[in-house]
């Protein structure tokens, strides 16, 4: 496993950041995207569902907690997870993302909510923000995605 810093600016470097990713994901992968309320997990989700064809702006799926998304909507079948509610593993467990994710990709916000072994093959990004206002994203990278990462 590899680990890589990068500064995004804006909201607009966020987006982009999600576009790039859509250009290499596929059924099967996790993104896991970790940090602070505000730090911009659902903005580089919302750059990636748009990069996949999502008309309009994806909501955050704090409240539904599980966001499904599938084609002709999207390029490949999504499933956008919220885990900041789940409070316990078990909980998880009744979602039903072990078996979902071979068919689909699973953007995953507060995975650390869940056994760090839960997401051990996941590419795992996670936001600090700055006083500045600047988000380091530090991206953990796991042998199942060699080749795909960095992002150019």
């Amino acid at each position: 496993m590899t680990a890589e810093t990068i500064l995004l600016h804006s909201l607009d470097e966020a987006l982009a950041l999600g576009a790039a990713l859509a250009a290499v994901v596929g059924p099967g992968d996790v993104i896991a995207l970790s940090g602070p309320l505000g730090a911009g997990k659902t903005s580089i989700a919302r750059g990636l569902l748009a990069a996949l064809g999502l008309a309009g702006e994806a909501p955050s799926p704090s409240f539904a907690i599980v966001q499904p998304y599938d084609p002709p909507e999207v390029r490949l079948p999504v499933l956008h997870v919220d885990l900041y509610r789940i409070e316990d593993p078990e909980e998880a467990e009744e979602l039903g993302l072990d078996d979902a994710r071979y068919d689909a990709l699973l953007l995953v916000e507060w995975p650390e909510r869940l056994d760090d072994d839960y997401w051990h093959d996941a590419l795992w990004l996670t936001l600090d923000v700055a006083a500045d206002g600047t988000r380091r994203l530090t991206a953990r990278v796991p042998s199942a995605w060699g080749g795909r990462w960095p992002l150019t």
